[in-house]
């Protein structure tokens, strides 16, 4: 295990380093608190909206890392910011309803049928109108349902930052951030969108896209920007800020590359998803990018065109996942992490970080994030 050299490892302290000062359970608080007052006013519209309000409530609060709130909440305490205030949570918070809002439209792009461990936001609007009855086309139902629980999500995460409680000068300082974090993970899923329609998995320029998708899609927004938004919320200045982007960005890089293999290897227990879930949706990752390269042009040429493929097998998966494994991409993803963490930690090292338990506790989310389990 890679250890930053000067930072003592914490003891007496909980095994998981998000329940550290209660996070977790603050978090899923604020979260809970919040869908009680939504669901009353969805409730006062219409009766209709029950389901509504149940499919979300269950999406946010059955499950969930909440990574990016902890990030937000210990950016904020490595600024500075009190544990005592009780607008952190709130603000950290809305970090989980982005989050879920992206998980939503990302399930329905992906066509996944599983998050979690249960069914996806459209399969669930799906068997709703199985369920009933109802009329007209029962996958076009879900897929609107999605795309609209989605969009309100995305309205409710901002609603919930405005609104935490924190001063109104802490919150205008972290917004333009918060927003720029939302722009960046909306062009990034974008982005991934159009690689698989549009570009050219065996050109020169298909690592360079697969890393941009990487930055966008995931790296910034799971860690880098909500420590920059926990700093700004308490008042940091640039040199903090800055040091939050240098620590944070390999970071998100190295766990979003830990998430293309546990999406390719992965064990459905830990991930809550079918195993090889990224084959057969045809995410074209770096770690795709790496095996186009490292495989013989034959075999390069059939993983490029049953990636994805729509009458995929579920016997196919395992020859797909055998051809990655073959080129090398996965051991060079697995160099590549470490890499990554070990420039991550160099920077938390030289952070200019309050006194106080910000920074081992950084540390220990930096291993959990990416040192997890096939």
């Amino acid at each position: 295990m890679i250890r930053s050299p000067t930072v003592p490892s914490p003891t007496s302290l909980p095994a998981n380093p998000i329940d550290r000062e209660a996070v977790r359970d603050r978090v899923n608080a604020a979260l809970a608190a919040f869908m009680d007052g939504r669901s009353t006013l969805l409730a006062g519209i219409s009766p209709q909206l029950g389901p509504v309000s149940e499919a979300l409530r269950d999406f946010l609060l059955d499950g969930g890392k909440r990574l990016r709130p902890a990030f937000c909440y210990w950016g904020w305490r490595g600024a500075g910011g009190s544990a005592d205030h009780p607008g952190i949570a709130d603000a950290a918070a809305a970090l989980e309803l982005l989050q879920a809002s992206a998980l939503v439209h990302d399930d329905l792009m992906d066509r996944s049928d599983t998050r979690r461990g249960l069914p996806s936001v459209h399969r669930r609007f799906e068997g709703l109108h199985r369920e009933h009855g109802w009329r007209g086309d029962r996958e076009q139902y879900g897929a609107s349902a999605a795309v609209l629980l989605g969009d309100l999500l995305l309205i409710w995460c901002d609603e919930l930052f405005q609104s935490s409680g924190l001063p109104d000068d802490a919150v205008r300082a972290a917004k333009p951030v918060f927003d720029l974090m939302r722009t960046e993970v909306m062009v990034g899923q974008y982005l991934d969108v159009l690689e698989p329609v549009a570009g050219d998995s065996a050109d020169a320029g298909a690592l360079d896209r697969a890393q941009t998708v990487l930055h966008y899609k995931s790296a910034k927004y799971t860690i880098e920007r909500p420590l920059q938004v926990g700093a700004l919320l308490a008042g940091a200045g640039p040199e903090l800020v800055e040091a939050y982007g240098a620590f944070g960005l390999p970071l998100g890089e190295a766990f979003q590359l830990r998430d293309d293999l546990l999406g390719v290897f992965g064990d459905p227990a830990v991930t809550g998803k079918p195993a090889g879930d990224d084959l057969r949706e045809g995410k074209r990752t770096l770690l795709v990018a790496h095996a186009m390269r490292g495989l013989a042009p034959a075999d390069a040429r059939h993983l490029d065109e049953r990636l994805g493929a729509a009458d995929l097998t579920a016997e196919e998966i395992p020859v797909l996942r055998e051809l990655v494994e073959r080129s090398g991409a996965a051991d060079r993803v697995e160099r590549r992490i470490e890499e990554l963490l070990e420039q991550s930690l160099a920077a938390l090292d030289a952070a200019p970080l309050a006194d106080g338990p910000a920074r081992p506790t950084l540390l220990a989310l930096a291993e959990a994030a990416t040192i997890r389990k096939h």
